[in-house]
């Protein structure tokens, strides 16, 4: 149990401290928020267990794409500028087609390219998980 004059201590240390900090931090300059490049299209990879293969595929946001029983759609795709450590992360939504031919939501969320076991989607038959992002892609735009 600490005893008051002890406590007391223990505040002013506590405020001196945060004092410090923010006096370096205003010397210094403390770190921006992370800004998001938002780009056009996604990149993802996805695995047919089935035949042990993996291929690459190009999605615009908010535009769907199917693969074998999935269809992706990515929300939002960002990165970030050129001079900072690159972040890549989507917002997507994966359905599942069943067998019964209805259309059933398996995920939805973000994926993050720098740990794709971290949010991939790992269906019985298919896996699938972010690449990255592209500002232009050989696939052509759909049409409006």
């Amino acid at each position: 149990m600490m005893c008051l004059k002890n406590r007391q201590w223990f505040t002013k240390a506590m405020l001196g401290l945060g004092a410090v900090v923010l006096a370096f931090g205003g010397l210094f300059g403390s770190p921006a928020a992370a800004q998001k490049v938002a780009n056009p299209v996604a990149v993802f990879s996805g695995l047919d267990k089935i035949t042990g293969r993996i291929i690459q595929f190009d999605v615009y946001v908010d535009e769907t794409v199917q693969f074998g029983a999935l269809q992706v759609t990515p929300r939002v795709c960002y990165t970030r500028p050129e001079t900072e450590r690159q972040q890549v992360t989507a917002f997507v939504e994966v359905d599942e087609i069943t067998l019964e031919r209805k259309v059933r939501r398996i995920f939805t969320g973000w994926m993050f390219a720098s740990s794709p076991g971290l949010n991939a989607v790992e269906h019985g038959v298919y896996d699938v998980w972010l690449e990255g992002c592209r500002e232009n892609s050989e696939v052509p735009k759909p049409q409006q």
